[in-house]
């Protein structure tokens, strides 16, 4: 048997997985480099997490054909993160998160990650998507960027003005307005050209167009590789005592886990392989996260453009996604000063693109006709990312959802039958709780005071003890003008448990 059929018997499907980790290298590249640029870190720390992403991650078991990596929808976090606490700071932040998807990993607790609100999620991306368009624009403009969500959605028509005047700006604007255009119409053009990703054949035409043209646009500032990665010193730890900071590492560790685990979901629809083991895949993001902690990069999270590209580019096992990382590794090893030549712009619409795609305008419109409550739920949630930050925008939409969730679940039916002589009749049936009080109030009390009142409890599944309270109250009440004592029939044994109102 020759060399070359002992290689083919022995990794059957390299020739597609080589194939495929070439593709998701040229898509994934733009998009490291420009979530790092948007994120307020040197561009080669996207490349060292796209590496970590592709090489430790990719090994370990978990999801076969996703690929991990910097993702667009951290970039608000990581940005606020390193305004509030430094580029020191965000290793260790990173660390201690990865270290804590470990130990949920390892605790089983991947498969509760499935149990959040989608509507929840959905918000996070939609708020994340509006802060990350807004933020970017202004780069674009070459205009400072505010600090806060609402500050820059309210200054962009203050920067689109001050555009007018100034032709340096107006170029960098057409820049980017030249490369969401191109990703846009990319998918229009000729089939082999399309074997181009659209994010890389974009970068590539603006950077050539920025160097034959000369045109006066910023470009990426290159520091090295080796200069770029610092692992965080000691001194780094001592700050995630703040509350400010245990905030971050919780935010980091819950968004990067929700994100990961929905985009397996996602990418075993695509694909007929080997399903996701959520808690492998868990311990296999915070591997991943640890090391970029280490190394003093980005978080990561697994990326659903990445992931779509390495399975519909006929990836069959996980060395794609290894070999993609590889390719990054030899990129930023061998050829960093490309990187000194991409417009900045060019940047910014790559991931104004990508923000565009987080917000889920369609599916919210469908969303709405169908059910108006997780409608809301993802509205108040991406409202609330903007006006308030990331991680309350985050609980205040969870709330909601638990809200909503109790309100449907305390689901109550009283009835009543009034025969006209005798006592009345009152049927409570569902779950009596605290949140439906004042309808079951209000209907007992509008009972004649003169009449005696049989109360049957029944149907109850569940009563709760400020219902248990509130109708022993009432029935004292009820009972005080010379009434006949209300008559209580108990809810039925064993689904509930809680003593009756005393008659």
């Amino acid at each position: 048997m020759t060399p070359k059929n002992t290689l083919i018997s022995r990794f059957p499907h390299l020739a597609h997985d080589v194939a495929a980790s070439l593709v998701v290298f040229l898509v994934a590249l733009p998009l490291c480099v420009g979530v790092a640029v948007a994120s307020g870190v040197p561009a080669e720390l996207g490349l060292v997490t796209g590496i970590v992403g592709g090489i430790v991650t990719g090994l370990m078991r978990g999801s076969s054909l996703q690929v991990s990596g910097p993702a667009a929808g951290m970039t608000v976090l990581v940005f606020e993160a390193v305004e509030e606490f430094g580029l020191p700071v965000l290793g260790a932040i990173v660390l201690v998160a990865g270290l804590l998807q470990v130990a949920m990993g390892l605790l089983r607790l991947g498969r509760y990650f499935r149990a959040i609100s989608v509507s929840v999620v959905e918000g996070m991306l939609a708020g994340i998507g509006l802060v990350l368009i807004a933020g970017q624009l202004y780069p674009a403009l070459t205009a400072k960027a505010p600090d806060s969500g609402l500050g820059k959605i309210a200054g962009l028509p203050g920067a689109f003005l001050d555009v007018l005047g100034d032709g340096k700006a107006l170029t960098s604007l057409a820049v980017c307005a030249g490369t969401i255009a191109v990703l846009l119409l990319w998918r229009h053009t000729p089939v082999k050209l399309r074997a181009l990703p659209a994010p890389l054949a974009a970068v590539g035409l603006a950077t050539l167009a920025a160097f034959a043209l000369n045109l006066p646009v910023a470009t990426v500032e290159v520091h090295g590789l080796l200069d770029s990665v610092q692992p965080p010193p000691l001194s780094a730890f001592g700050e995630l005592a703040g509350v400010g900071a245990l905030g971050t590492v919780v935010a980091f560790t819950l968004i990067a886990s929700a994100e990961s685990l929905f985009s397996a979901a996602a990418v075993d629809r695509l694909h007929s392989g080997p399903r996701t083991e959520y808690d492998r895949e868990l311990v296999a993001q915070g591997a991943g996260n640890t090391v970029c902690g280490l190394l003093g990069a980005l978080p990561m999270t697994a990326v659903i453009v990445r992931s779509a590209a390495n399975v519909q580019a006929g990836a069959r096992t996980k060395a794609s996604r290894v070999l993609h990382g590889v390719w990054l590794l030899l990129f930023a090893a061998l050829l960093p000063g490309v990187l000194a030549h991409i417009p900045i712009p060019a940047l910014a619409g790559i991931l104004i693109h990508a923000g565009a795609k987080l917000v889920p305008v369609r599916a919210l419109a469908v969303l709405w006709r169908e059910n108006r409550g997780e409608a809301l739920i993802l509205s108040v949630t991406a409202i609330s990312i903007v006006a308030v930050s990331m991680f309350e925008g985050v609980l205040i939409g969870l709330a909601l959802a638990v809200v909503k969730t109790a309100w449907e679940a305390s689901h109550v039916r009283l009835e009543v039958v009034d025969k006209g002589a005798g006592p009345i009749e009152a049927h409570l049936g569902g779950n009596a709780t605290f949140l439906r009080l004042p309808k079951i109030l209000d209907s007992l009390e509008s009972l004649p005071q003169d009449r005696p009142v049989r109360l049957d409890l029944s149907d109850l599944h569940h009563l709760d003890h400020a219902c248990r309270m509130a109708l022993e109250n009432w029935a004292l009440r009820h009972s005080a003008a010379g009434t006949e004592p209300v008559q209580v029939t108990a809810p039925t044994a064993p689904r509930q448990r809680t003593r009756a109102p005393a008659g």
